[in-house]
């Protein structure tokens, strides 16, 4: 779990106190220009990360003339964790140091005393206390560094791994695009093949008519295909519709060449928004469908219209009068009426009709939601 980290006000407002502490505990004095260092330096703390390095220069007064030495370390910390100039973060800390272990008494400043044991302990605990936070600084300056670049390293790698997602997805779509082609186009050619065929030698009218719907389906399910494969092949490049989007004016060419004796009755002006036309054809073209499939010689009525602020489809049929055929299917069909249904904020229903037909209602909003 990430951390969460201190809004700055909030932290500049806890160094300030933490400074007004320390010149508190250490100007017992009572000297004003000590004093008026120490607040000085204790205010500018609030500049440290606008100005840095000016912030860090105010703040030397302080460690010159007193003992309140929080606010200019803390001044040093963001100066080098701002900083990339090795040079002066070296000499800020040398100066911090100096300012340190001088005394000053005006006019006679003192100076440490590098022979006495004593003293020289003093610089080199001044200047240990100076290069602590210009080291700190660095670290965390380089754990930032180091987290930029790993965020750009993660980037890259998810935009690599998209790629490699989108390469898969190409090749798995040429492959499609192929078995299409080669498999069944092929199959589909021959029996729109046949069914021409089987129109021109029928021994009666009934069966030309049949053969003649069976090759018109077959041409539309080739034109059908040949797109689907061109997009499959053009994978990467812009977006492309998968087929001509059918719209209300085509339910009267999908009905008559559905080889179901079916009577529509619709009511519906033209100028309803695209979703809602292609949501109706594919619902009665689904029903269909299943009539075709699952109640041989049965009849249907289609009936659409809009009621109020809805539009209404219905498709009912017959019971069937021959038995059904056992033909492939992915059972997929009604899932996905109602999932557009439910994209489109409406509702699917089917099941059993009386008489022992079957009948699918679909109710769809006219106001689609944004």
């Amino acid at each position: 779990m990430r951390a969460r980290r201190v809004p700055a006000p909030v932290l500049d407002a806890v160094l300030v106190a933490v400074s007004l502490l320390d010149v508190l505990v250490h100007e017992q004095s009572g000297d004003p220009l000590r004093r008026a260092a120490a607040l000085l330096a204790t205010t500018t703390l609030l500049l440290r990360r606008r100005l840095p390095l000016a912030a860090f220069l105010l703040t030397l007064p302080a460690a010159l003339v007193s003992d309140a030495l929080f606010a200019p370390l803390a001044a040093l910390y963001t100066l080098a964790s701002l900083n990339r100039h090795r040079t002066l973060l070296v000499l800020a800390a040398l100066v911090l140091a100096a300012c340190d272990i001088t005394w000053w008494n005006w006019p006679s400043p003192g100076f440490a005393d590098f022979s006495d044991s004593a003293d020289l302990i003093d610089v080199t605990y001044s200047l240990a206390t100076a290069t602590a936070p210009v080291f700190l600084g660095q670290l965390v300056q380089a754990r930032r560094e180091l987290s930029v670049r790993l965020a750009e390293i993660s980037r890259a790698r998810e935009y690599e791994r998209e790629l490699l997602a989108q390469s898969v997805l190409a090749k798995e779509r040429a492959q499609l695009a192929r078995e299409m082609h080669d498999v069944v186009s092929h199959q589909v050619s021959l029996i729109a093949v046949r069914a021409g065929a089987l129109q021109v030698a029928g021994p009666d009218a009934p069966t030309r008519e049949a053969a003649a719907t069976i090759r018109q389906l077959s041409v539309q399910t080739l034109e059908e295909l040949r797109h689907m494969v061109s997009v499959l092949r053009a994978a990467g490049s812009r977006p492309t519709e998968l087929t001509p989007q059918p719209s209300l004016a085509d339910l009267r060419r999908l009905v008559d060449t559905s080889g179901i004796e079916a009577i529509l009755h619709t009511d519906l002006p033209e100028d309803l928004p695209a979703p809602l036309q292609r949501a109706v054809y594919r619902a009665v073209q689904e029903a269909l469908t299943n009539v075709r499939k699952h109640a041989p010689g049965a009849t249907a009525v289609i009936r659409v219209h809009h009621d109020g602020d809805c539009v209404l489809a219905a498709v009912t049929n017959t019971a069937p009068t021959r038995p059904a055929l056992l033909l492939p299917g992915a059972h997929h069909g009604l899932a996905g009426l109602r999932q557009r249904a439910a994209l489109l904020g409406g509702t699917v229903t089917a099941g059993p009709a009386a008489g022992g037909g079957y009948e699918l209602h679909l109710r769809l909003p006219l106001r689609q939601t944004p």
